[in-house]
């Protein structure tokens, strides 16, 4: 669940300290910060309060399950018990991510997915209902207490030793090589020309180029780079938009939910392929209807924005490499051979490093199980070495980044023993393969999904997907997106 930056706050942690019930939303999604609200806040913060306050409900587990559908959405955060029905649709990592986890306890996946908690507190206020009765366990019963508050120890103790605070010379540095090969390929035609051997060579070194953007978009995508949610927001939109020419909305939309719902079918888009293919031993009992309507294409969901800035990397590449190709050669020549054989080279490379750690992993219907098991079970690391580390773009340590999605990808190796031994004391397996290894495993247990997950990559990268994406995967949905960005949520 990801709420942008919108206040810094100075106060309680979340779910800390009784809120004024009588609070509302304004048009745009703000907390109201006046009237007897606004006296409320600044009497509880000098200890005063001359309003008297309603006591909160206490509700059990067994009720708190029930509100579980889309209509009707109910979690618990640090025992607090939360209705965001309403919210749901203003919220920026999209409606679906609320959805999963209604009727649960979604206290990990909560600090696991925020920067700062207390940037969000002023939204959790006036959507609190009541909070767990006394003789309620903090999590569902048949979760293990004693292994839930062990990860939130480890959690602790991470923070304690500053492992998700961030290098800027590593990321300075990774940005530096996108530039570097960019530049480096446009030279290289301004001074040897634009013959087949030049075009084809400067598309591996853009292939490297643009492999090496998605790694920073998703660092961005995170929010494991800059302090501020908002900075790592615009500058996710530059790389992914600008630099690569796709939707962080898109991207955004699908990514979350893979995180918070990893290998649970149907909620993980990345395993949801709808009527194309169907992954695992699972998806074959499902049939899937393909529902086509005129109005529903994803062009309809895009801001002018977005557009735009997807828009500028067409725009930048027909400014630099028209001069050498001519118009109608850059949409001939280069644009068929980037846009095909370097995105050809692309899409496998990804689609392969994303998918390998989860694909031959634990896929199922909802469990419902800790934010640890949840993780461990449907995801695998790959072993560490300089080349496995720039290869994958550090998701060669997959279980740390589904743990610790916020924490910067070069302290992955540092937390990898605690993990480990976490998992050891719990008696679930840690599974660390060698690359080539992971990378058969990933086309010998699924060949054809393999290939379907390349051939989907490569779908999304053209120009052309922008309206056939919701013909292909027709479960996509961009309008919370659209409304996020209407309702002007940000700090």
């Amino acid at each position: 669940m990801k709420l942008e930056d919108k206040h810094a706050g100075n106060g309680d942690l979340v779910g800390e300290g009784q809120p004024y019930l009588g609070e509302k939303y304004q048009a745009n999604g703000k907390p109201v910060a006046n009237g007897r609200g606004e006296i409320s806040v600044k009497q509880e913060a000098n200890g005063k309060c001359g309003v008297p306050r309603k006591s909160l409900n206490m509700y059990s587990w067994q009720e708190i399950q029930k509100h579980n559908q889309k209509a009707d959405q109910w979690l618990v955060i640090n025992r607090k018990v939360y209705d965001v029905t309403a919210w749901a649709n203003k919220h920026p990592g999209g409606s679906r991510v609320l959805n999963h986890y209604a009727g649960e306890d979604a206290t990990d996946v909560f600090r696991a997915m925020h920067l700062d908690l207390d940037i969000v507190k002023l939204y959790l206020k006036p959507l609190l209902i009541g909070e767990l009765a006394p003789e309620e366990p903090s999590q569902e019963r048949h979760k293990s207490s004693q292994l839930v508050e062990d990860v939130r120890e480890l959690r602790r103790t991470l923070e304690a030793m500053n492992m998700f605070k961030v290098n800027p010379v590593f990321f300075f540095l990774h940005f530096a090589q996108i530039l570097i090969l960019e530049t480096l390929a446009w030279l290289i035609v301004w001074h040897f020309g634009s013959g087949w051997p030049v075009t084809i060579f400067i598309s591996f070194l853009l292939t490297i180029s643009q492999v090496q953007c998605f790694f920073l978009q998703h660092d961005l995508g995170h929010t494991s780079i800059f302090p501020k949610s908002k900075w790592s927001r615009l500058m996710q939109k530059v790389v992914m938009g600008h630099l690569k020419g796709l939707s962080t909305c898109w991207w955004n939309h699908r990514h979350f939910q893979h995180h918070v719902k990893t290998n649970i079918y149907p909620k993980d888009p990345d395993i949801n392929t709808g009527p194309l293919f169907v992954n695992g031993y699972l998806k074959p009992a499902q049939v899937w209807e393909m529902k086509l309507c005129p109005g529903h294409l994803t062009v309809n969901y895009f801001s002018l924005q977005e557009f735009a800035w997807v828009s500028s990397f067409y725009i930048r590449y027909f400014i630099m490499f028209g001069p050498f190709y001519g118009i109608f050669g850059t949409i001939l020549s280069h644009h068929f051979l980037f846009l095909f054989s370097e995105r050809f080279l692309e899409s496998p490379w990804v689609a392969y490093v994303t998918q390998m750690s989860h694909v031959p992993m634990r896929i199922s219907k909802e469990e419902n199980r800790d934010w640890l098991s949840t993780q461990v079970l449907a995801t695998c690391n790959v072993e560490q070495s300089f080349f496995n580390d720039w290869f994958t773009g550090h998701l060669n340590f997959q279980i740390e980044h589904h743990l610790f999605p916020t924490m910067p990808r070069h302290n992955y190796h540092k937390v990898a023993p605690l993990v480990r031994s976490l998992c050891a004391k719990h008696g679930l397996q840690y599974v660390n393969k060698p690359l080539l290894k992971s990378l058969s495993a990933h086309s010998s247990h699924f060949p054809l999904t393999a290939c379907l997950h390349t051939i989907h990559w490569l779908v999304n990268h053209l120009p052309i997907s922008y309206l056939l994406r919701d013909i292909c995967m027709p479960s996509m949905d961009m309008r919370p997106f659209r409304e996020h960005q209407q309702c002007n949520v940000k700090k």
